[in-house]
C-alpha cells in the first residue's frame, strides 16, 4: 500500500492521475497547506522541502512529482515508451522539460499575475512570455503525434495535463486555447478518461481550506515574512 500525500494543486494531480490509471492501490493522505500542515515535523521528516506530492512505498520515500512518476513507471512498467535507449533518451529529456520548465514557470506566472499584492508588470510579462514559448513548443510538438513521445500515451503527458488543464488560468487569458489547439486536445482527452475523473475527485474527498486569506499567504509564501518574523 502507498501513501499518498495530497494537496490542491497541479503537481499532486499528475501523482492522483497514475495511481489511477494504474490501480495501485493507495492511502490518501491529505496535507492542508493553507493551514501549514506542509510544516509538520512529521511531513517534513518525508519531504525537507515542504512541498507536495510526495510517497511511501514501503521503505522506499519520494518527493517531486516528476521523481514519483517515473519511480512508479518503472516499478509497474506501465506508462513508458519502447525499451530502447533512444526512447528513454526522449521521455528523461521531455519529463524534465515538463518538471524544471512547464511547472516552475506555471507557478511563478500564477504568482505574480494572481496572488502577488502589487502585481509588478515586468515579472508578470516574464513569466507569462515564458510560459507561452513553452507551450509553443510542446503545441508543434502535439501538432505532429498524438502524445508527447509519439503514439503512446506516457507519463511525460499525465505531468503535462497537471499544468495544462490550467493553462487560460495561468496565462489570465480565456482564449489560450485557441492559439494552442494542440494542447488543448491533449487534455480534453485526458480529462475524458475515468482515471483522470477519479484523480480530480479527491479535491472532495477532505475540507481543504479554500480561502486565500492572510492564514493561506502565511503559510503557502513563508520567504515572504520578514526575516525576524
Amino acid at each position: 500500500m502507498i501513501d499518498f500525500y495530497y494537496s490542491l494543486g497541479p503537481n499532486p494531480d499528475k501523482v492522483a492521475l497514475f495511481l489511477e490509471e494504474t490501480g495501485l492501490p493507495y492511502a490518501f493522505k491529505p496535507v492542508d497547506t493553507r493551514r501549514g500542515e506542509q510544516f509538520a515535523p512529521a511531513f517534513l521528516a518525508i519531504n525537507p522541502n515542504a512541498k507536495l506530492p510526495a510517497i511511501v512505498d514501503g521503505d522506499v520515500t519520494l518527493f517531486d512529482s516528476g521523481a514519483i512518476l517515473l519511480y512508479l513507471a518503472e516499478k509497474t512498467g506501465q506508462f513508458l515508451p519502447a525499451p530502447t535507449p533512444s526512447a528513454r533518451g526522449e521521455l528523461l529529456s521531455w519529463l524534465m522539460f515538463v518538471s524544471t520548465g512547464i511547472g516552475p514557470y506555471s507557478g511563478q506566472c500564477v504568482h505574480f499575475t494572481h496572488m502577488a499584492p502589487d502585481k509588478p508588470a515586468y515579472a508578470i510579462n516574464r513569466y507569462q512570455r515564458e510560459v507561452e514559448r513553452h507551450y509553443g513548443i510542446v503545441d508543434e510538438r502535439l501538432s505532429q503525434r498524438p502524445y508527447m513521445l509519439g503514439d503512446t500515451y506516457t507519463i511525460v503527458d499525465m505531468a503535462l495535463w497537471g499544468w495544462a488543464r490550467r493553462l487560460p488560468f495561468v496565462i489570465d487569458d480565456k482564449q489560450a486555447w485557441t492559439r494552442y489547439p494542440n494542447v488543448q486536445r491533449l487534455v480534453a482527452e485526458i480529462d475524458a478518461r475515468p482515471a483522470a475523473k477519479a484523480a480530480l475527485a479527491l479535491t472532495q474527498k477532505h475540507a481543504f481550506k479554500r480561502d486565500f486569506d492572510d492564514e493561506a499567504r502565511h503559510h503557502l509564501f513563508p520567504q515572504n515574512r520578514p526575516r525576524d518574523a
